[in-house]
């Protein structure tokens, strides 16, 4: 059992190292701007409660499909956007989603979410993390249910903007 886990290690390693890429980019193999998929965006700040749930940082790391995105949200409903590490992008939020955002974000109590630093559980984790009011934890925790339908289609709208994220 000890030599299979040390292989799956291994195995992991060689691909961190190794990474998936394009060869032929000019940035490939400089470093990152974003954090990679073990090491989420973390808010150094206590949490406070009752807070104004803006601005707001959701960050989108792992997975097969080897996702490396991060929204942050500010309180004038503008969206900086980035995505597999690349330039940041703008956009606005359509502005009854900001307020469903909003909204669901000042009814989890950040105080109880603390600052839990998200961390690979398995190969190929997919961590979603949201970050807010000082709390940060993965978007799967019971505490941030609330959030959970707008999270998600703030992931699918701003990556892409659409309808509900239109550039600036």
């Amino acid at each position: 059992m000890k030599s299979i886990r040390f292989a799956v290690l291994v195995a992991t390693a060689g691909l961190v190292v190794t990474g998936c890429g394009d060869e032929s980019d000019p940035g490939a193999g400089s470093t990152p701007s974003v954090p990679g998929p073990s090491t989420p965006v973390v808010s150094l700040s206590s949490p406070t409660p009752g807070g104004s749930g803006l601005p707001l940082t959701v960050s989108r790391t792992g997975g097969f499909a080897g996702f490396d995105d991060r929204i942050v949200v500010g309180t004038d409903g503008v969206a900086s956007v980035t995505s597999r590490g690349g330039k940041a992008s703008r956009c606005k939020l359509e502005t009854g989603f900001l307020g469903s955002l909003t909204e669901a974000a000042k009814q989890v109590d950040w105080v109880s979410v603390g600052v839990t630093k998200p961390t690979v559980r398995h190969p190929d984790d997919m961590i979603v993390a949201v970050s807010a009011n000082g709390g940060l934890t993965r978007l799967e925790d019971p505490k941030l249910k609330p959030m959970v339908t707008s999270v998600s289609k703030l992931l699918t709208e701003a990556t892409k903007p659409g309808n509900l994220c239109k550039p600036v």
